[in-house]
């Protein structure tokens, strides 16, 4: 493909500068909508101290909360591969529809949820609708621009990042208002996105999978059997362990931080969370320039082996004070996600164009069970481990560098 669009631009230049421009107005609008629509995935998150109070939630509760969207997506992602939906229909028409749906589940949880139990299953149907939204918004992206797989997949997990971190930022700016207009807040910032990618419509590169389909274990034999995508993979995988449980722990850690000072009002909390978590959007925006000089290898290789080191150090980073471990906390937050959309790109450059979103729509499936593994052991063995909770994040970095060694035997893709 790639031999194709450099032959279209030998010949025709104007036509091709028309097309760039259209690219990058299409990459800039499915951004945003991504940060949007991701704005849902940790909107109960950004009600933490709320819950806590209200529902006598223990850290373990949130982390009950956070793993019901884990589960949906998880359930979300299955389905989108079984049934064939992320390779057989429009991206953008997908991306609306969840978009939409998740954002009327998320509302449901901030007026109809009587507790845990039932806040559990409209988080989970959220879950199920970000499906919809993160891994086929990437197919999108490349639908654009396949070219810069490596640079325009760093600005969307930024806005993945941002959005993740956005309820954090609601909370502290709507301090004094009820949780459920924090929550309610986000559901109207997934409606925009929505809206703004189905009016986008797909790329000119969009490739769809034929009527007939071979099994869904065929279309993971065939990926799989690909040297580079299982080490992607793979890598990916151990990022995973790492990245979600970080941002579930991150309110935790950050009060935990100012435990030993002055105690920092709800509003602080909520800030220096926000901080903690958009600020890896700079670290996946200088990933994405560094992979132009050294390869989307290397760059996830160094962005996980920083986050890695952190998981080791930062329980004994008490004695620094709370200054310090704000500080070490922003350096993790930076480096914790930077590797992520290399590895997406890694993959998809592995991959046949026609199995892109099945591919990608798998890794997401298991990547984010893992997540939910960790999650759920780290929020659980908090209140016994304070700080050293980190060092159960450990192996995932440390298991992820280790698969990624075939990628470094020649030349790194990307």
């Amino acid at each position: 493909m790639q031999d194709r669009l450099d032959a279209a631009d030998a010949v025709n230049p104007a036509e091709a500068a028309r097309s760039a421009a259209r690219a990058n107005r299409a990459v800039l609008v499915i951004a945003i909508a991504q940060l949007l629509g991701t704005s849902l995935w940790f909107s109960a998150n950004g009600a933490m101290r709320d819950l806590q109070i209200a529902w006598q939630l223990n850290a373990s509760g949130i982390g009950w909360l956070t793993n019901a969207v884990q589960a949906g997506f998880i359930v979300g992602t299955l389905l989108s591969a079984t049934t064939g939906l992320a390779d057989r229909v429009s991206a953008s028409k997908v991306f609306g529809v969840c978009g939409v749906l998740g954002a009327a589940l998320n509302a449901l949880f901030a007026l109809c949820s009587t507790g845990l139990a039932s806040a559990i299953a409209f988080r989970f149907g959220v879950g199920v609708a970000l499906a919809g939204i993160y891994p086929l918004g990437m197919k999108l992206l490349v639908s654009w621009d396949p070219r810069r797989a490596a640079q325009t997949l760093a600005l969307l997990v930024a806005m993945l990042t941002l959005g993740t971190a956005s309820v954090h930022a609601i909370r502290a700016l709507l301090s004094t208002v009820p949780w459920q207009t924090v929550v309610l807040a986000s559901s109207m910032l997934a409606v925009i996105g929505a809206l703004l990618v189905v009016s986008l419509g797909e790329g000119p590169h969009a490739r769809h999978a034929g009527k007939r389909r071979a099994g869904l274990a065929a279309g993971v034999g065939q990926v799989l059997r690909i040297r580079e995508f299982r080490a992607a993979a793979l890598g990916y995988f151990g990022h995973m362990w790492e990245l979600y449980a970080f941002w579930t722990l991150t309110p935790l850690l950050v009060q935990r931080a100012f435990a030993g000072g002055a105690q920092e009002p709800a509003s602080g909390i909520a800030l220096w969370s926000f901080l903690i978590i958009a600020i890896g959007a700079i670290g996946c925006l200088l990933g994405g320039r560094l992979s132009k000089s050294v390869g989307s290898a290397r760059t996830a290789a160094l962005a996980l082996a920083t986050s890695g080191t952190l998981c080791a150090v930062y329980p004994l980073s008490s004695a620094l004070g709370t200054v310090g471990q704000l500080a070490l906390l922003l350096v993790w937050g930076i480096s914790v996600i930077a590797d992520s959309p290399q590895f997406s790109a890694l993959s998809v450059k592995a991959c046949p164009a026609d199995k892109i979103g099945g591919a990608l729509t798998l890794q997401n499936c298991f990547g984010f069970f893992l997540s939910a593994c960790s999650i759920l052991w780290s929020t659980s063995a908090y209140h016994s481990l304070d700080v050293r909770v980190a060092w159960l994040l450990l192996p995932g970095p440390i298991i992820g560098l280790l698969a990624m060694r075939p990628l470094f035997r020649k030349r790194p893709l990307w």
